[in-house]
């Protein structure tokens, strides 16, 4: 089973940049985006071999997640239920018979951190949220979490102490989902690979220079790590400021 998430930054943007041949090609049974900021229907999107589910922001031109599944979800949630998260168009919730499918965009804590209190708040709602899930089945979370989680995954870890994304708040709620019972997949088969990563400025030439930042991610339930066949990035995949990051498992 072959899974897709990626940042795209705009979908209808990224369609003029080679999402759709991209889409084709790699034929994944599910693919998940974030930051689409779009509502359904304002793209001309083809995907005939795919059930699509969107979570759109109520405030147009922002946020927002979509998953295409090859197969039919036995069930479907927006949000985590939850009136103070459930507006931005942030989690999607497929349920299937030995797992769930689990999309986020997690809230960036701004400049100056200034919704870092929200997202704290944010991080420990959707830690019980998953836990809750794990519960009940096993779990497949993807998407970006804007979090480097450890030096190794970002470029220039020292000029970025206490920026959003790198601050010790920020990592340390990362740890705490993993310490729930979660696999960082990516970090599981290759603990030791540097210059790998996500996300890059779109300023200082980042992306040519390779300064970059590991924030999109697959997170699996630890009882199921032995499942994981490859987890990869993406890196030569452009069309956005994140590039694809691929999970194979077996279920």
């Amino acid at each position: 089973m072959k899974l897709i998430s990626w940042n795209v930054n705009g979908l209808r943007a990224c369609l003029g940049k080679g999402f759709s041949d991209y889409f084709t090609r790699q034929d994944a049974d599910f693919f998940c985006l974030q930051e689409t900021k779009m509502q359904p229907g304002q793209a001309d999107l083809q995907t005939p071999n795919h059930h699509a589910f969107w979570n759109s922001a109520e405030r147009k031109g922002y946020s927002g997640t979509a998953i295409f599944a090859k197969r039919q979800p036995l069930a479907v949630t927006y949000g985590m239920g939850n009136d103070l998260h459930d507006h931005e168009g942030r989690l999607i919730t497929l349920e299937y018979e030995s797992f769930f499918l689990v999309t986020v965009y997690t809230p960036n804590s701004q400049r100056e951190l200034t919704r870092l209190m929200y997202r704290m708040c944010w991080e420990e709602d959707f830690r019980l949220y998953l836990k809750a899930l794990d519960e009940r089945k096993p779990v497949i979370v993807c998407g970006d979490m804007n979090v480097a989680h450890q030096e190794i995954d970002l470029k220039n870890p020292r000029t970025n102490v206490n920026n959003a994304g790198f601050t010790r708040q920020e990592r340390d709620a990362m740890t705490r989902l993993l310490d729930s019972g979660f696999v960082d997949t990516f970090r599981y088969l290759h603990p030791d690979a540097t210059g790998c990563y996500s996300w890059w400025s779109y300023m200082f030439n980042a992306r040519a220079n390779n300064a970059g930042w590991r924030i999109d991610y697959f997170l699996v339930s630890e009882r199921i790590r032995d499942k994981i066949r490859d987890a990869r990035i993406d890196s030569d995949v452009l069309g956005s400021d994140h590039c694809p990051v691929v999970l194979e498992i077996d279920l």
